[in-house]
């Protein structure tokens, strides 16, 4: 209708429309939205319909659902940059379970001043889009459909206060961070010590990524302390035109008591591989392995912890530039415990389901 308008009116010879084009384009304010709708099937038909619960994305099963759906709000020129973006969906309900009132429904919220004239040097505070691990939550900026064992057990969104520079090339980007805790708004209650992280981003050319994050601090209160420590690392290689892997490797450690030098371990390692025949259609296959011996992160209170295997295949279709239509299969396969059950609700050690999603950018 504004297009339309302003075509009319430069048609009359009332208003430039270059001129008009160029204003709108120097819009600092932009609003844009999300929608990702899933079916997803699992092979044990759970009857609440929930899937495994260290699974956040995609975690409802024989139901037509929304996984994630947002509003944004972006504010961005030389000098300040904000956001705002508020969420619904079936990923807001498991992920920010701990979250108290309106803040299971904030996506992003946040605001950034540029302090060097002459570097792109910022310092930003709120609540950011985390900055360990190559996945989000948004799926049609990740190469699967669902989320891997390392996106889920680790912190998809954060909050604090951050200092970010990138290069002039563009090839470093560098981050400094303290944080409110590991994935969390508000802090834990009796939780008075700050955490950190860092973020390093090389990008030598357009086809090498490399990318090392950390998060240094404690997910328990003070009286309690345990302290964690976190790193993620990542590259991702494009071999050809239609041809690219992704590597990553988390690892954490968190003491066993407060003051103890005995640590509990975890670590996880995933290799995916994606091939693009066309613009519109790729396939990716993902191999993973995630040990938690001691159930720091993910809770089975099974005597061995949980360590899997995970394998999926999915299929991406572009049908326009911002709709994505996906098909995934997955499976799990778990090492020590039957953690999982079922048609018959039985223990078992293996879980597989197979799932569709559209998604769309607007």
């Amino acid at each position: 209708m504004k297009k339309t308008f302003l075509l009319t009116l430069a048609m009359l010879g009332l208003v430039n429309l270059a001129q008009s084009q160029t204003d709108s384009t120097k819009n600092p304010l932009k609003i844009s939205g999300y929608l990702e709708t899933y079916y997803v099937y699992d092979f044990g038909n759970p009857e609440d319909h929930n899937r495994p619960d260290f699974l956040y994305s995609f975690n409802r099963h024989n139901e037509v659902s929304l996984n994630l759906g947002f509003i944004q709000a972006a504010y961005d020129t030389d000098k300040v940059r904000g956001k705002l973006a508020l969420m619904a969906g079936t990923y807001a309900n498991a992920n920010l379970a701990a979250e108290s009132g309106v803040m299971k429904n904030i996506f992003e919220a946040n605001v950034g001043v540029r302090i060097s004239k002459t570097k792109n040097l910022w310092v930003d505070a709120g609540i950011f889009d985390s900055h360990i691990g190559f996945e989000s939550a948004i799926g049609a900026n990740c190469w699967n459909m669902t989320r891997s064992m390392v996106a889920e057990s680790s912190p998809y969104y954060s909050s604090g206060a951050k200092v970010s520079y990138t290069s002039d090339s563009k090839k470093w980007f560098l981050s400094a961070l303290i944080l409110n805790g590991w994935q969390r708004i508000q802090r834990l209650e009796g939780n008075q010590t700050p955490a950190f992280g860092h973020q390093i981003t090389w990008t030598p050319s357009s086809k090498i990524t490399l990318n090392s994050s950390s998060f240094v601090g404690s997910d328990t209160p003070d009286s309690t302390r345990q302290m964690r420590y976190f790193h993620n690392f990542y590259g991702q290689f494009q071999i050809s035109q239609k041809f690219a892997l992704l590597a990553g490797f988390d690892i954490g450690i968190e003491q066993k008591i407060k003051g103890s030098s005995a640590y509990n371990t975890w670590y996880s390692p995933v290799l995916i591989a994606k091939f693009a025949p066309t613009q519109k259609l790729a396939f990716a296959a993902r191999a993973e392995y995630y040990s938690d011996k001691e159930e720091v992160i993910v809770s089975t209170d099974m005597a061995k912890g949980f360590q899997a295997f995970s394998y999926s295949f999915n299929m991406d279709l572009n049908i326009t530039e911002n709709v994505l239509w996906r098909l995934e299969t997955r499976t799990f396969n778990s090492q020590r415990e039957a953690i999982f059950f079922d048609k018959n609700q039985d223990p078992t050690k293996n879980n597989y389901f197979a799932g569709t999603s559209l998604s769309i950018f607007f």
